[in-house]
């Protein structure tokens, strides 16, 4: 009984063995042959912690063949970490081949970087190599061009193209495109603006960039600027005039609401004064209305008699009389 148990035991060890031999075989020949041995033991382990062997050890031949001596265990733990195996090996040779000096360690901190991004590490390397050119303003952007005034109050609109490389000391922590573009733009407003006119910029356009590129825009960025070169430069409306004429329209405006102020109060104090004429010839009928109550009283009191009182009413007509003739009378009738 014990004997059957054991043979159970081994044929069913023997079954396991080749399983396994039969699944780890062919990768662990590769690396054999590649000269990039892997134990089975390992390979056992990296399925044990869920890595995909091929993966890791076609990683590890391919930087062995391009004589990058990689052991399993670091692309491992990149891997685990959420890395990109693959980039990082490639960016490694490549970074080995153009002489960038690029190590195992740096190279896994930059893909973790760019994690989430469009950039990959083995892009970082290639434009370390081979730089980029970026366009300021961005192609994307809501404006084509950089406007900026000059000292004579013309506006000069530009465009500028920055030549860069990646910088992967840097490149962890420091600062994208954005911020290369933004520098850039703010110094080309600045070279243009500090310009005492317009033509000296359109004469010497260069520089702009040699003054743009002698402020350092680069520091702290994830790239090195190579050179700044100004494509385009267009002339735009003459600002400094346009201020000029909005501003003596604003001054005519506010003179014209001044003068406005001073009519307006002409015509109440006018208003003011008729109503003050109005109001004494009111008092004058009003006297006038008490006239006939005083010579009445006079007549009780005795002081006016009636003698008094025809003379007055003489007086009256022979002034009406006078008014009448001298209101009705044409002065061409009275030229000799």
């Amino acid at each position: 009984m014990i004997q059957y148990a054991i043979y159970g035991f081994l044929v069913v060890l023997g079954l396991i063995v080749a399983l396994v031999i039969f699944k780890y075989i062919g990768v662990w020949i590769r690396a054999r042959v590649a000269n990039a041995p892997v134990r089975i033991l390992t390979l056992i382990a990296m399925s044990l912690r869920r890595v995909p062997v091929a993966l890791i050890v076609d990683s590890r031949i391919t930087a062995v063949k391009a004589g990058i001596p990689l052991e399993t265990d670091p692309l491992e733990a990149h891997y685990l970490a959420g890395g990109d195996v693959n980039h990082v090996v490639l960016s490694l040779i490549a970074a080995d081949k153009a002489g960038l000096g690029l190590v195992f360690d740096r190279a896994c901190a930059i893909d973790l970087a760019v994690k989430g991004t469009s950039k990959t590490v083995l892009e970082a390397v290639r434009t370390s190599i081979n730089p980029m050119v970026i366009d300021c303003p961005p192609q994307a952007a809501t404006r084509a061009t950089i406007d900026a005034v000059a000292r004579d109050g013309i506006s000069l609109r530009a465009r500028a193209r920055v030549t860069v490389r990646t910088n992967l000391d840097r490149f962890v922590g420091g600062a994208t495109e954005e911020t290369i573009i933004a520098r850039v733009g703010e110094g080309i407003v600045t070279s243009i603006g500090s310009a005492a006119s317009y033509k000296a910029v359109l004469e010497n356009p260069d520089g702009i960039s040699k003054t743009v590129l002698d402020k350092g825009l680069d520091s702290g960025t994830a790239y090195e600027i190579l050179s700044i070169d100004i494509a385009d430069v267009d002339v735009g409306e003459n600002v400094g005039a346009k201020l000029q004429t909005e501003q003596a329209e604003a001054d005519k405006q506010v003179a014209q609401a001044k003068a406005e102020v001073r009519r307006a109060a002409a015509v109440a104090s006018e208003q003011e004064m008729s109503a003050r004429t109005q109001e004494m010839r009111a008092r004058v009928v009003e006297a006038e209305a008490e006239i006939p109550q005083a010579i009445a009283e006079s007549f009780r009191s005795g002081n006016l008699g009636i003698m008094d009182y025809t003379r007055y009413k003489n007086i009256l007509a022979d002034t009406s009389m006078r008014d009448s003739i001298a209101g009705d009378e044409n002065p061409s009738d009275s030229a000799p």
